[in-house]
């Protein structure tokens, strides 16, 4: 076998155990999920995913990365749809909290993923994935005079922490309107940032 064949192999085998690893952490939850379990699932040997992984929790934090990024790219495209800025803004807020109630995001990075990562590394994968699209958006609308002038970390993390312990919260809820509910608490936050047009004033003789 050339080495280029060895290569193909051994991502293939990788992309295999993610992908395994995605369906059993989704469907049964990461602690009722055994390591010889995604083995046999997967068809590999424990020491195939020991040369990928350094064991469930590594691999459950590459499975984690990935659902992080394919939220993170279907907000920004559906930011990317819109013209205007501060609807890029809504748009893209309101498709991180219908995307966050997906079965298997809500399993893998809102239930499991603070419980296994802990706190800090898992608020550490969110920021990597989106917290960068969020303050350009914020400073694009800064520059534009849509926001007021103000420090953009800040409020980029107050913006964040609010939509994730929303999402946090929809992942326990049981009632079917809730979603709709929690947008309508939140878009009414995102518009008491927005500037008010200056009132035109009233012509005099």
């Amino acid at each position: 076998m050339t080495d280029g064949a060895r290569a193909r192999q051994r991502e293939q085998t990788r992309r295999t155990l993610l992908h395994v690893g995605r369906r059993l952490f989704a469907t049964r939850g990461y602690a009722a999920v055994g390591l010889a379990e995604i083995v046999h699932t997967a068809g590999v040997t424990k020491g195939a995913l020991y040369h990928h992984f350094a064991g469930k929790a590594d691999l459950f934090r590459a499975v984690l990365e990935h659902v992080q990024q394919e939220v993170a790219q279907k907000v920004a495209a559906t930011a990317d749809a819109e013209d205007d800025p501060w609807e890029q803004l809504t748009s893209g807020c309101r498709a991180f909290l219908t995307a966050s109630t997906d079965p298997d995001v809500q399993q893998i990075m809102l239930i499991d993923g603070p419980a296994v990562l802990g706190w800090s590394d898992w608020r550490a994968l969110d920021e990597a994935a989106s917290a960068r699209h969020l303050a350009e958006a914020l400073t694009t609308l800064i520059e534009e005079g849509v926001i007021a002038p103000q420090p953009v970390e800040p409020l980029t993390h107050l913006l964040s922490g609010a939509m994730n312990e929303a999402a946090l919260w929809l992942a326990r809820s049981t009632r079917p309107g809730d979603l709709d509910d929690t947008w309508t608490a939140l878009s009414q936050m995102l518009q008491a940032l927005r500037l008010k047009p200056a009132h035109t004033a009233a012509a005099t003789d």
